[in-house]
């Protein structure tokens, strides 16, 4: 999805309006105090987008003279809000021609006749991960907004996460994470071992972790030597209590971090408390997760713990006492199915399955299982070794994702079952650490609660006022209770705080002298091809086969980033393909950046060009058998088609679920729509897509989302961009761009993985310095 263009006051007010209908049914059936709301005449003048949330003027709850419902800014949605990491694009779209238009109005009546205001579709799936494991969490420290990344275990329960997900059959249509690295990367591993990277993902603040305060990056000893007796008399529970607050001269400040530049004063916390950061989610629930989920998608969530209780307080109407009873364990799936009316639907009795009190959803695996696998791992590879190979089969391995991850699932469980025979085995002697589901239930006498927290802590153990036991729900089988150690931010005694990890390293660390963050700059336009895959290793035809990047690529990418920070780059957006390898090209840019909370907004409109016919055929084959002219004709005539793929060729963009499912910018083909429904014995809507494309094709689509939807939503706004795209894509843009004409854009070759800045004064490329010493222009090929 995209940004659309131009989103006039009207557009805005159909839009808010959808939200609103679905969250008034939503806040109806959570027990709202309104009886009967106003009319749509009533109250849809008092929508104002800049400073409330539609659903909140709607009902008349906000009075602008109310200093109280002023101060409640952080738990209700602006449009601007909304449309954060471009969520409104995706189901904005473009803008209608006036006939389709007139047609849908006319056709609106009879519809509610039959159907009511709603579409009755049935409700999607909700899957909750929590991130795995952090740096942080392996060191025992307290985390919150401070950005470390995963540690090798964490890679390892989220790849797991991934395979038990696939292994229950489970689907993804989008995708909501916060604005933190490490639930970011879990996100995008996730969906790396599902094969769909190009699905959207929405990164929001509102599902950060909460906010420690002064707690945040300290070690158990130095917990210990702040603590004092007064903190008992200033902590007035563990739900309700708030550790002392930031300042803006701590170096943890999220005010001087720029993924959180959009944020208000009053929306930035300075400390939370477990009942402030579950409030801080709501909002993300009732007008996105949930909406999604009504319209019959499947919604992943990949948060933290504290994030995640608090959509399940909400989902399952847990109270404020009993929610401390909840858990969530790292790298197990939590899974929600819902009736109509988005109430959970309770589990049924399954023997893979773990179910939690208080808890309508269920946990695909038990708590614990994988961290003692990973523990017994070495062992097991001495006793069995083909373990190791299974475990290191790649993307390249002769198998589909799903075997490949599947093998992988299987391998694992039989190391958990060589390591359920230690369980136990020195069990007492070494230190849980926040991940392997053993923490005790937390005593709720307030001051108790902090008392305990000092002696434990005096004494060298562990202290935290917030998270409980994971408790299984026995009803459903008769099962020994299991408990999961739930908290993510716990304090060592042998580990200090942690310098690293604190913000999105700015521009003016690589490159001195060029002031505070943000750096303020102009716009710029900076375009990049994907690195190398096997396919341009091989010479072959490429076009929409989705193959990923070579290890060659990954380095390319890698080094694009590295290039770019040091000469002192930032963006603000970044848009590429479907395609993985261009994601995946520009999340490794990113991820050398340090800017992986940055917006990706994936556009099908800057894939490759499709080649049709030639598409996996060798370059030097078709040279060979259609002879030099006709083989230059196919690929670099400007306006000259490749052979057309069959509407059953598994090249044929219209057998691939991603355009099928997801691509809705584009007119039915009533052709395609007579063979589909004759194939599949029933009514099947199909849309036009291309079977091959002219170099004019793959440009007449590239373009205009250039023009229409790039320039005005960032480029025009003093936006910085980057563009990962396909060398065909990038043509396009640069033949706009450059003014190249016709006759000369098929001769331009565009490297893989170097940076192209176009200078928006001259209208000309400039490329970086590598400090090689060489000159570009003799080092690379430019055609």
């Amino acid at each position: 999805g995209y940004s659309p263009s131009v989103v006039d006051d009207r557009r805005r007010r159909r839009y808010e309006r959808r939200r609103i209908r679905h969250r008034l049914k939503l806040e109806g059936k959570m027990g709202g105090k309104h009886n009967r709301p106003p009319t749509w005449a009533e109250k849809l003048v008092q929508l104002d987008y800049g400073k409330v949330g539609a659903a909140d003027a709607f009902m008349g709850n906000v009075n602008k003279d109310d200093d109280a419902n002023n101060e409640a800014s952080s738990s209700t949605t602006s449009f601007d809000e909304m449309d954060e990491d471009g969520y409104y694009g995706m189901l904005g779209g473009k803008r209608r021609g006036f006939l389709s238009r007139l047609l849908r109005q006319m056709a609106r009546v009879p519809y509610r006749a039959m159907f009511g205001e709603y579409r009755k579709v049935e409700p999607g799936t909700l899957i909750l991960v929590r991130h795995g494991e952090s740096e942080w969490n392996a060191n025992k420290t307290f985390t919150g907004w401070a950005d470390p990344d995963l540690s090798p275990q964490g890679y390892r329960e989220v790849e797991h996460a991934a395979r038990l997900l696939l292994e229950g059959g489970y689907k993804v249509d989008v995708v909501f994470t916060s604005r933190l690295k490490r639930a970011i990367r879990s996100a995008f591993l996730l969906l790396q071992e599902y094969g769909e990277v190009y699905l959207p993902v929405f990164k929001s603040w509102r599902l950060n972790e909460r906010m420690y305060g002064a707690l945040t990056g300290l070690s158990k000893t130095e917990t210990a030597e702040l603590l004092g007796a007064e903190l008992v008399q200033e902590w007035r529970g563990s739900l309700r209590s708030r550790p002392p607050a930031l300042t803006p001269a701590d170096k943890f400040y999220p005010g001087r971090d720029r993924r959180h530049a959009d944020l208000s004063p009053d929306q930035l916390p300075l400390t939370e408390s477990l009942l402030d950061c579950m409030e801080r989610t709501k909002p993300v629930w009732l007008d996105k997760i949930s909406y999604e989920i009504a319209c019959g998608k499947n919604v992943l969530v990949v948060a933290h713990a504290n994030t995640l209780r608090g959509l399940v307080k909400i989902i399952d109407g847990i109270g404020d006492d009993e929610i401390q009873d909840i858990a969530i364990p790292t790298g197990i799936p939590l899974v929600y199915n819902f009736d109509s009316d988005l109430n959970p639907i309770p589990p049924t009795s399954d023997q893979k399955t773990v179910s939690q009190v208080h808890m309508k959803g269920i946990f695909l695996e038990k708590p614990g299982l994988l961290k003692q696998a990973i523990k017994r791992e070495v062992e097991w590879c001495a006793n069995v070794p083909d373990y190791e190979k299974v475990m290191s089969r790649s993307t390249k391995a002769a198998m589909s994702p799903l075997q490949r991850s599947l093998s992988k699932l299987q391998a694992e469980r039989e190391v958990q079952d060589y390591a359920a025979q230690f369980a136990d085995e020195g069990a007492d002697e070494e230190e849980d650490d926040g991940t392997d589901g053993k923490l005790t239930l937390v005593e709720q006498d307030e001051d108790k609660v902090w008392e305990k927290g000092l002696n434990e802590i005096e004494d060298g153990e562990y202290f935290d006022p917030d998270h409980a036991k994971f408790d299984e729900d026995t009803a459903l089988k008769d099962k020994t209770t299991l408990t999961d150690r739930d908290e993510e931010e716990l304090i060592a005694p042998l580990y200090t705080a942690n310098e690293p990890c604190v913000t999105a390293m700015p521009a003016a660390m690589a490159v001195p002298g060029l002031g505070p963050v943000p750096v303020k700059r102009e716009a710029l336009i900076v375009m990049i091809r994907h690195g190398k895959t096997e396919n341009n290793k091989l010479g072959l035809f490429t076009g929409w086969d989705d193959v990923p990047l070579a290890n060659d690529g990954v380095v390319e990418a890698k080094e694009a980033g590295k290039l770019l920070k040091l000469h002192g780059f930032e963006f603000d957006a970044v848009y590429t393909s479907w395609l993985s390898r261009a994601i995946e090209t520009a999340w490794y840019v990113m991820d050398e950046m340090d800017c992986l909370w940055l917006p990706i907004i994936k556009s099908w409109r800057l894939n490759e060009r499709m080649y049709g016919d030639l598409t996996g055929l060798s370059k030097a084959m078709v040279k060979q058998r259609h002879g030099e002219e006709q083989f230059m004709a196919w690929r670099r005539g400007y306006a000259v088609n490749p052979p057309p793929v069959s509407s059953f060729s598994p090249q044929y963009p219209g057998n691939d679920i991603r355009y099928t499912k997801y691509l809705k910018d584009v007119r039915i083909s009533i052709s395609e729509t007579l063979i589909r429904s004759i194939e599949s014995n029933k009514f099947s809507l199909h849309r036009k897509l291309p079977k091959s494309e002219s170099l004019k094709d793959c440009m007449d689509r590239t373009i205009p989302f250039f023009t229409e939807q790039i320039m005005p939503e960032a480029i025009n706004k003093g936006k910085r961009v980057l563009i990962a795209s396909s060398e065909n894509a990038i043509r396009g843009l640069l033949m706009h761009l450059c003014e190249i004409p016709e006759d000369k854009i098929a001769g331009l070759e565009i490297p893989n993985g170097l940076p192209l800045i176009f200078d928006m004064n001259s209208k000309c490329i400039k490329l970086l310095d590598d400090g090689s010493g060489e000159d570009p222009l003799e080092k690379y090929n430019f055609g």
